[in-house]
């Protein structure tokens, strides 16, 4: 049997965390004793909702029949790229690393969201619409992750 190991978080890296130990048990209590208003606030805190949700949780775990935010609507774009341009538009979103040592490619939040509307509008002009579906054949390059969000 392997032992266990645990390394402690020093001092100097714990303050630049967004949770502490203190913190992070706070919400976990809060996670298992409300976990519909836990959940709700998370969603509510990290995503933008295009439709609110009525209803956090839903259905029988054990029977595999379960329903999350029932009634929302979530946009991945918007989600994943529009509403960090603001304020991060020149940080990095996507770090790419090729097959070949030293090749790679940093992206930036602006980068990205300009090379989505470019490929979301060639697909516009061939007559794609929303519902439709689109088969995507890539290998994992950043044009797959540009493809995908367009």
């Amino acid at each position: 049997m392997s032992e266990v190991k645990i390394y402690p978080v020093s001092e100097k890296l714990s303050g630049t965390t967004h949770l502490n130990k203190k913190s992070y048990d706070e919400l976990y209590q809060d996670s298992i004793q409300n976990p519909d208003s836990f959940w709700a606030a998370q969603a509510n805190t990290f995503l933008n909702w295009s439709a609110p949700f009525d209803t956090v949780f839903e259905g029988d775990m054990s029977k595999g029949e379960v329903s999350w935010f029932k009634g929302g609507k979530l946009n991945v774009t918007e989600n994943c790229i529009d509403r960090h341009l603001a304020d991060k538009a020149d940080q990095t979103a996507i770090i790419w690393e090729g097959d070949e040592p030293g090749t790679d490619l940093k992206v930036t939040y602006q980068e990205l969201h300009d090379h989505v509307c470019q490929l979301a509008n060639i697909l516009k002009n061939r007559g794609v619409k929303k519902g439709d579906r689109v088969c995507i054949y890539m290998p994992m390059v950043p044009e797959a992750a540009y493809a995908m969000l367009a």
